[in-house]
């Protein structure tokens, strides 16, 4: 049974810093692409950032140069480093293990992340 938990989420102020954590089991972690998406209140869920098994990264143009998401194949983790808040990061981030460079195959519960201005 796959199960990603993530933690970190909470509230912050406008420039601050917080670092969200999935722990992945269940899978391959090692070999598979892992992503953070999220979604605010009326919006639909939007890609923020995936790292491939290759540590290939991309980032949504909404967080490139703020964003940093890194993984640790030891500890079967993934990470989002998440500097200069802003009010629009605001939202509910998900972590998200691919299936192949196209589908979610599996996505964790989700934690909050509010950025007060």
């Amino acid at each position: 049974q796959v199960q990603l938990v993530e933690s970190g989420g909470g509230l912050v102020q406008t420039g601050g810093s917080l670092r969200l954590s999935c722990a992945a089991s269940g899978l391959t972690f090692s070999t598979t692409g892992m992503g953070w998406f999220r979604q605010a209140p009326g919006k639909e869920r939007e890609f923020v950032a995936r790292i491939w098994w290759n540590r290939v990264i991309v980032y949504s143009d909404s967080v490139k140069g703020r964003f940093i998401i890194s993984r640790d194949n030891a500890k079967n983790t993934v990470y989002l480093q998440m500097t200069s808040l802003r009010p629009e990061d605001t939202a509910v981030y998900y972590c998200a293990a691919y299936q192949n460079t196209l589908t979610i195959a599996y996505w964790g519960q989700g934690t909050q992340v509010t950025v007060s201005s």
